[in-house]
């Protein structure tokens, strides 16, 4: 019979096995996303000089990508400017709740111990693609 206490021991004994633990990625996805947003809370995207990264497909392409405006947007969330963020990204705005809501799940199977992926399907990726395409097409055009 194992000893009280033992499995702590081992995990601490190697300590890369605790990367393996189905709670590593959402913690590490957590974490990164509480320090962009601590950094964030501070720099304000609305203005030149911060050292944000820049959307490739604006810079490349002169055109605003599905996600152009995300970072203003959680910006403006964070200090709450409602408007401001729905002017910055409506659909990604929308969208955000259900990020999260993937987000909890993830982290809560993972406490259980257990790995868990979302799928969609063929059609909801065809969705997804066509939306994210109609949304680009919507915002560049007006």
């Amino acid at each position: 019979m194992p000893r009280a206490g033992s499995c702590v021991a081992d995990a601490l004994s190697r300590p890369w096995s605790l990367l393996r633990h189905p709670t590593a990625a959402p913690l590490a996805v957590l974490a990164a996303g509480a320090a962009g947003a601590g950094y964030l809370y501070v720099t304000d995207p609305h203005q030149p000089g911060h050292v944000l990264p820049q959307c490739p497909f604006r810079l490349v392409t002169g055109l605003l990508c599905p996600a152009c405006g995300g970072t203003r947007m959680v910006y403006d969330l964070m200090h709450g400017h409602w408007a401001a963020a729905w002017l910055d990204n409506r659909a990604l705005l929308l969208v955000s709740p259900y990020a999260l809501a993937l987000l909890g799940r993830w982290m809560v199977e993972g406490l259980r111990g257990r790995r868990w992926q979302p799928r969609l399907s063929g059609r909801a990726q065809v969705l997804v693609l066509a939306l994210a395409v109609a949304w680009t097409v919507a915002r560049n055009v007006v």
